[in-house]
């Protein structure tokens, strides 16, 4: 393919996190590790609250959600990784590119919007307890998180299908360890202005309404607390709403620090640690703040681990 004399590319390059060949084994191991530790992480919340009928109740659906999300998140940006730790191997399609960022976005619209609904979830929990069980019912709690994936996946699409229209003939080198959207419009030699406009849009859309929703609610969630007469009765609101308010501060923050903030070359290294920050380590964390701050979710680890040892036992003994 050629467009006058300039040669369409079929391939890029992943600079990531530099080639010095002394640390590539040494990140292999910690990512490797970070990776297994969060699948696996996840993977047990996820089973937990399937197997555990103390945990049949919205709450622990949604959470149920971010975990499986946060499991398709990793994978969509560590296997690839890992392998050019391992191989040395730093390119990508081109069309490898634009299928990781059409689910690294959507993933992350899906996520905003979970993020919103456990919000919303927690503050009929708190601020309208006597009708939080018709407020929030299953199929209403079913409704919002299959439109948030469903949401994410879709919108997606039309951005996808325009950028794969886009011409790229070099250079074709991507300064970071993931196919991130701005950096790979940067390398096209089409016009990008109309994908650049409408991604502005659906970046503001998709991010501004689930945010305000999810700070108003806490607004009202820690206003509610406030008024509480009983330190008892503050302290069982706050617990049952601090995990998530540390998850999603530590997600939109590493959000707005990388892709609201003007960028300088002083900030790009410091854009990439945040990218790690909320591509890698907030799955990571997840499942460890939950399981560590959430008396059901340990009370049910407990009864898990309990079953095994027993049928083990049975087992050994038959």
């Amino acid at each position: 393919m050629a467009e006058g004399n300039k040669t369409s590319i079929t391939t890029f390059t992943l600079l990531g996190f530099g080639s010095d060949s002394n640390l590539q084994f040494p990140l292999f191991l910690s990512f490797l590790m970070i990776y297994n530790v969060t699948i696996a992480g996840n993977i047990i919340i996820i089973v937990l609250v399937i197997s555990d009928h103390h945990l049949h109740i919205p709450m622990y659906f949604l959470l149920g959600n971010l975990s499986f999300l946060e499991t398709c998140y990793s994978s969509t940006l560590l296997p690839k990784v890992l392998v050019s730790f391992l191989t040395g191997d730093k390119s990508i399609s081109v069309a490898g590119c634009l299928t990781q960022l059409y689910w690294f976005g959507s993933l992350v619209v899906a996520e905003c919007y979970v993020l919103a609904v456990m919000s919303y979830d927690r503050y009929l929990a708190v601020c309208k307890p006597l009708q939080y069980t018709t407020l929030m019912n299953g199929r209403l709690c079913f409704q919002l998180s299959a439109g948030s994936w469903l949401y994410g996946i879709a919108i997606m699409i039309l951005v996808i299908s325009l950028m794969s229209q886009l011409n790229f003939c070099g250079p074709n080198e991507i300064d970071h360890f993931f196919c991130d959207f701005a950096l790979v419009v940067k390398l096209s030699c089409s016009d990008p202005t109309q994908i650049i406009q409408l991604c502005f849009v659906f970046s503001a859309i998709n991010s501004l309404p689930p945010f305000l929703l999810t700070m108003t609610s806490y607004a009202c969630i820690i206003s509610a607390i406030l008024k509480m007469s009983s330190t008892s009765g503050k302290r069982k609101a706050f617990s049952t709403c601090s995990s998530h308010l540390i998850v999603v501060s530590l997600f939109y923050s590493s959000l707005i620090i990388v892709y609201v903030l003007p960028k300088n070359n002083e900030l790009g290294e410091m854009n990439r640690i945040l990218s790690v920050l909320y591509t890698v380590l907030t799955p990571l964390l997840n499942p460890i703040i939950y399981s560590l701050r959430n008396k059901e979710v340990k009370g049910a680890l407990k009864r898990l681990i309990s079953k095994y040892i027993f049928i083990s036992k049975r087992n050994r003994h038959f």
